[in-house]
């Protein structure tokens, strides 16, 4: 089986793109709300899988830099940040406006079934 960009799924990490607010911690937008401990274990065990994480949030400017710092004091670290995985925008030449991943953990999230 491959993927949307031809590559067999088996053969790659998967990317998981995890918004902040509402997901990694309670939403208390613009400070930063309580932690998601059992999202933030789960994704570090995802990430030690050899998985791809992309943080992927509307933060920007000083309210992102934040997001960031206070994802790797709860030991979090990502792949990317608002972008693509590098072999994404190889694949599709630029990097898209939408994130490409295999799944997107959102609060606002529902399940689509085609």
């Amino acid at each position: 089986m491959t993927d949307e960009l031809g590559v067999p799924v088996c053969s790659r990490p998967r990317i998981i793109a995890v918004d902040f607010d509402g997901c990694l911690c309670s939403n208390s937008w613009p400070d930063i709300g309580m932690a998601n401990l059992d999202a933030i274990e789960e994704l570090k065990e995802i990430q030690k899988r050899g998985n791809w994480l992309i943080l992927w949030t509307c933060r920007k400017g000083k309210a992102l830099d934040d997001a960031v710092a206070w994802c790797a004091k709860h030991q979090l670290f990502f792949d990317a940040v608002n972008e693509n995985m590098p072999s994404v925008v190889r694949q599709f030449g630029e990097d898209t406006r939408k994130i490409y991943a295999d799944e997107y953990w959102d609060d606002k999230a529902i399940r689509v079934v085609v």
